[in-house]
């Protein structure tokens, strides 16, 4: 089924490109038309690129690995941090910090740095801090809390990538080609598609187009997780099974430890059988 359809993408104003003097001409199979010198994007491609990368996502999700989203362009700001909250995935919304991929030990320190100060201001050395230096370190977690504070859940490297304008976070794309994270991105006419894995053609500056989208792959995400959970709740039955398998393995065990043991128990053979004496012999003959 259809994750959306041509009539919901026109109502988003997802068709309409940049101004012709500004695209690239790698957009050219994406483009359905000039109009008043601003081309058109072929929603029909669209809408066949968005099932892709949905289900693709889904899939990532449903493995249980992380997917970060990246937008850090005002009209992508608030929906960002709504939509992809909501479901628990990291995402980047302030600038964004060179090496947050490349060198992610390092940033992964600073997050731990910001959990230190945590447990400071909840021990009694805390009280004991001049006016100062609570100010000092308060505007320090401040600061890391902006640029830091959605991903302090991301423990290692995202396996996926989402970009809000491919050209503006192109930092963050560059970076993830570095170390082949799988790239989805809202394509517009005047970006690059050939550095995107995902290419979603698609206006990126309208915030009805940019909700529309990014409403549509949190969805699937959460499709993911939600069929994750399901697997994750038929464990226990198989567990019980397994534990009975166990408890006859245990039974099995003790047959053998039983049967071992009457093996090593000493067995009268002919010649510890008792002889008879010599009188009784000569009697008998």
């Amino acid at each position: 089924m259809p994750r959306t359809n041509f009539d919901q993408l026109l109502e988003a104003g997802v068709h309409f490109g940049h101004l012709k003097r500004k695209w690239n001409p790698a957009m050219a199979p994406y483009v359905f038309m000039e109009r008043n010198g601003i081309h058109i994007i072929d929603l029909h491609k669209t809408a066949a690129k968005i099932d892709e990368a949905a289900d693709a996502l889904k899939q990532i999700a449903k493995s249980g690995r992380k997917i970060l989203f990246v937008a850090t362009k005002k009209q992508a700001k608030d929906i960002i941090a709504d939509k992809v909250g909501a479901i628990n995935m990291p995402y980047v919304t302030e600038r964004w910090s060179g090496g947050m991929l490349t060198n992610f030990p390092t940033v992964r320190k600073a997050v731990k740095k910001m959990g230190s100060i945590d447990k400071l201001m909840g021990e009694d050395a805390w009280n004991r801090l001049s006016k100062r230096e609570k100010l000092q370190i308060t505007r320090q977690r401040a600061k890391l809390e902006k640029t830091l504070g959605s991903i302090k859940d991301l423990n290692r490297l995202p396996a996926a990538m989402f970009v809000v304008d491919v050209m503006k976070e192109h930092i963050a794309v560059r970076e993830a080609q570095k170390l082949n994270i799988p790239v989805f991105g809202m394509v517009d006419t005047n970006s690059d598609p050939n550095k995107v894995d995902f290419v979603i053609p698609a206006n990126d500056d309208a915030s009805n187009s940019i909700e529309l989208i990014v409403d549509i792959m949190t969805q699937a995400i959460k499709e993911g997780l939600s069929e994750r959970k399901a697997e994750k709740d038929k464990e226990p039955q198989g567990d019980k099974k397994g534990g009975n398998k166990g408890e006859g393995g245990r039974r099995t065990r003790a047959r053998k430890e039983d049967t071992s043991a009457a093996d090593k128990q000493p067995v009268a053979s002919s010649s510890d059988e008792p002889k008879a004496s010599d009188e009784e012999t000569k009697k008998e003959e």
